[in-house]
């Protein structure tokens, strides 16, 4: 199963996909966050043919979720109507932050930190295959 990883911002949405069998996230590109952004991002689950969205969910230490989600949900409900995909959400918490980490301060963190949440969901629902061949751990 293909996926879409999206880190939601209110100038900048950071894009992600999968490989073809769900378990590795890559960053694929930053759109501005304009008027067609549901119809952009629509355009480009065909293209790309996905088969599930992912949307990071955005909370505080308190686990209470932050002001901008009164923003995606709402977003996120309209996506999912416009694909006719099934979404789920997943805990963003520092992936921003650790995007510009590990490759510093530039244009592609957006895209980079969705894919830093799309892999969490990945390895969330996808079993471990480390050890499926009955190999013993180094």
């Amino acid at each position: 199963m293909k996926y879409l990883g999206i880190d939601y911002g209110t100038k900048r949405v950071g894009i992600a996909t999968s490989d073809d069998s769900g378990r590795m996230a890559f960053p694929l590109c930053v759109l501005p966050n304009t008027k067609t952004l549901i119809d952009d991002i629509a355009a480009l689950c065909a293209k790309e043919r996905i088969q599930a969205i992912v949307v990071g969910d955005s909370r505080d230490n308190r686990n209470q979720a932050n002001p901008i989600m009164s923003v995606v949900i709402p977003f996120s409900e309209e996506l999912k109507h416009a694909t006719g995909l099934p979404l789920s959400f997943m805990n963003e918490a520092f992936s921003s932050r650790e995007a510009m980490h590990v490759q510093g301060d530039n244009a592609h963190n957006d895209a980079s930190a969705a894919a830093i949440v799309l892999q969490s969901y990945l390895d969330r629902v996808n079993p471990s295959t480390f050890l499926d061949n009955d190999d013993e751990a180094l």
